[in-house]
């Protein structure tokens, strides 16, 4: 049951109305749903009960502290892809020692804080990569946790800007190099090789592609074996999608569908070992966690009514959220208040100066200037990816907890933006 629904015509987030956030908090804001959030983690952490699995949420699609500390709290791990969300981790009293770090171009300093914080694994894509960390680990006189990102050259069959799992992608060692790289890691004195992980893209609305990939890690877990490298986790990654709700989409696979059949497949391996021994299995979800617990609401400026295009010109734009505009994502649009105006189609577009300032094209909408939007599903890759494009603060951050919103993140101002700024003497 979503926890975003229509009470007596007026769009609540749990018990709060949209319309009293509005009032309150101003637009354009992000308001989440705590109840959303906690029932979208216990999918993953009740698939796991009783496995040796750890759910580390992939943090890049959204990082606010409130979300952080509530997945904390509930025993998540991180996966985290700069030194800054290390940071964050920290600040939100999550473990270090359940945080895997991701990410093609990790710095020396980023390998520093990790390791003094004692992470859990770092997630190698490279060889220089690891050549760095061994030296890294080297002079600090320890000892770094890692597993290889294998690309196994899966076609996820998603957006090409999310796909991350195929030959010509920046991520990951290559399947046909993997055995190899392995080999020299394991050699490097400072490297202990633990495990083996990769994702192979985002918004997956079908397990086929997840499912062959995690075929050929277990085929490259056998080789590895037989060389006597013996990993200890298998790392699956993210990239299960969410519904939002395009008309014509294919609904997501469920999350616990597609769990039972990930352990099923690892457990008849291990079984068909001789003396197989358990392996934990890791999964790095983030959209499927907080993609359906968030809405951008926003408040519409003018109507402004042409000869092809009839526009709905809103205080939230493409700064807010990039996804349309990067790569034409489709995103539910309804107005708060239902009150049997006359519907007409609008594109909905911002105040910014660029042409590719939109947030939805040809949608009916009933709707006049003053009232209230909200953009759906806007949970993640929302905030994370905002900016301050034409010197526009980034929008308020809200968290409802039942019948009561609490601002996680202060609106920002143009002083905020340009306070680290100083002209020339």
């Amino acid at each position: 049951m979503s926890q975003f629904s229509y009470q007596d015509g007026v769009l609540h987030a749990e018990g709060v109305s949209l319309s009293v956030i509005a009032e309150q908090f101003g637009t354009p804001t992000y308001v989440y749903s705590k109840a959303a959030l906690l029932a979208n983690f216990a999918a993953y952490a009740d698939a796991c009960r009783g496995r040796d699995a750890l759910v580390c949420y992939a943090m890049k699609a959204n990082s606010n502290l409130a979300i952080l500390d509530l997945l904390a709290r509930q025993g998540a791990g991180f996966d985290i892809v700069s030194g800054g969300e290390l940071l964050r981790v920290l600040a939100a009293g999550g473990d270090p020692r359940k945080v895997i770090f991701s990410g093609v171009g990790k710095s020396v300093d980023e390998m520093r804080l990790a390791l003094s914080h004692d992470i859990l694994c770092f997630n190698v894509e490279s060889i220089p990569e690891l050549h760095r960390l061994n030296e890294v680990a080297g002079a600090l006189g320890k000892q770094a946790r890692i597993s290889l990102r294998v690309n196994p050259n899966v076609d996820p069959k998603t957006h090409p800007y999310i796909a991350t799992g195929l030959k010509a992608s920046k991520f990951g060692v290559a399947f046909d190099d993997a055995l190899a790289t392995y080999r020299a890691a394991a050699q490097l004195p400072h490297l202990d090789v633990v495990g083996i992980d990769c994702h192979i893209g985002s918004q997956l609305l079908d397990d086929v592609p997840l499912l062959e990939a995690l075929d050929r890690l277990i085929e490259l877990i056998d080789q590895l074996g037989a060389e006597g490298i013996e990993l200890h986790h298998l790392d699956m990654g993210g990239g299960i999608g969410i519904d939002y709700r395009e008309q014509g989409e294919a609904p997501p696979v469920p999350v616990g569908d597609y769990l039972e059949r990930v352990f099923a497949r690892v457990d008849a391996w291990r079984a068909a070992r001789h003396n197989g021994k358990p392996i934990k299995v890791i999964f790095e979800p983030g959209r499927s966690i907080v993609g359906d617990t968030g809405v951008l609401l926003t408040r519409v400026e003018f109507l402004k009514h042409g000869e092809e295009k009839n526009f709905c010109i809103v205080d939230a734009a493409m700064n807010d959220m990039a996804r349309p505009a990067l790569y034409q994502a489709w995103m539910d649009m309804q107005p708060v208040v239902q009150d049997g105006a006359e519907a007409a189609v609008y594109d909905i577009v911002g105040p910014i100066c660029e042409s590719g300032d939109w947030l939805a094209r040809d949608r009916a909408l009933a709707i006049t200037a003053g009232e209230l939007l909200v953009m759906h599903t806007a949970g993640a890759y929302g905030m994370t990816m905002a900016s301050n494009y034409n010197t526009r603060g980034r929008a308020a951050e809200v968290m409802v907890d039942g019948a009561t919103p609490h601002l996680v993140r202060q609106r920002e101002n143009p002083a905020d933006l340009y306070a680290l700024e100083s002209v020339l003497k």
